[in-house]
């Protein structure tokens, strides 16, 4: 059974930093793309950053700007996303999805996520 547990959200001001991680289980990891994507209130689902099997290939969607970082560490099964600079706009729930998921559904949410929520 796939499982993915994303951890490291929390309150922060704008222009902060966060470090969210997401272990995941029940599949070969380090053989398989992942994937960040976030839900904000009242919006749908959407990526924010794609890597590939091995940390060969990096996506950023236009939103990021150069303020996250995506990363992976196949040893530990831990996927990672680095958040600078955070904009109030950037306030969502964060989850990491199996796979390069261009178009997130919610068939591709196998966690309970980890909510980021930037605010003065």
């Amino acid at each position: 059974e796939v499982r993915l547990v994303e951890s490291g959200g929390g309150l922060v001001q704008p222009g902060g930093s966060l470090r969210l991680s997401c272990v995941a289980s029940g599949f070969a990891f380090g053989s398989h793309h992942m994937t960040w994507v976030r839900q904000a209130p009242g919006k749908g689902l959407e990526r924010v950053s794609s890597i590939g099997a091995r940390g060969g290939t990096i996506f950023y969607e236009d939103f990021v700007k150069g303020r996250f970082t995506i990363s992976r560490d196949d040893a530990k099964n831990t996927l990672y996303l680095q958040l600078n600079s955070l904009e109030v706009e950037d306030t969502a729930m964060y989850y990491c999805a199996k796979d390069w998921v261009s178009t997130p559904t919610i068939r591709d949410i196998r966690g309970q996520g980890t909510q980021v929520t930037v605010s003065s």
